[in-house]
């Protein structure tokens, strides 16, 4: 079902919404909560959370891509659920490795803290319309959805080895970038 018939079915209060977007979307939210929570139950409550929080919020909302919408909540969700939960065990995951390797450019409290913020994020948009398709997609995979090297590496068919290279060069682009925006490092 195309993405524009399912959020008509939200506007509707057709709950044939939901089992729609889960059939169409819940290993893609499935996949997003395990990389950053590292735990099968918790990833299948975010997706329920995930489609809960979607039918309370479409309407008034009307998102254009709704995978996109759903992802972000999925996100969300899981972030929200690993810093209450998981944190005081420091059970590690993937986003804990990325967040730590972003804590070497973004400095204060916690990285995942200053990711929230919208000058932020707005300058590391504009920085990642600077660089390559490839290390942009590298970059967006890692450090927004916490996907593993190893995944990035294989689908961009190239070795881990050399993702790392390539990731750490466009952090330290990213650095410098922040650098001259005013951004503390």
């Amino acid at each position: 079902m195309q993405d524009e018939t399912i959020v008509s079915l939200f506007w509707e209060r057709d709950e044939s919404a939901i089992r729609e977007t889960e059939a169409k979307y819940s290993d893609y939210l499935k996949k997003i909560a395990l990389n950053i929570l590292s735990d099968f139950e918790d990833a299948k409550e975010i997706i329920n959370e995930t489609l809960l929080r979607a039918w309370n919020s479409i309407p008034p909302q009307r998102p254009e891509i709704l995978r996109t919408y759903l992802g972000k909540i999925a996100r969300q969700l899981s972030i929200d659920r690993y810093r209450s939960g998981r944190r005081k065990k420091r059970i590690s995951s993937e986003l804990t490795v990325s967040l730590d390797e972003l804590g070497d450019i973004i400095s204060g409290s916690e990285p995942e803290a200053d990711l929230d913020e919208k000058l932020l994020g707005e300058a590391i948009d504009r920085y990642l319309k600077t660089v390559g398709p490839a290390a942009r997609t590298a970059f967006v995979r890692r450090y927004f959805f916490a996907d593993s090297l190893r995944e990035i590496a294989a689908s961009q068919g190239t070795t881990e080895s050399k993702l790392k290279g390539v990731l750490y060069r466009t952090r330290q682009g990213l650095r410098k970038h922040l650098e001259k925006e005013g951004f503390s490092l």
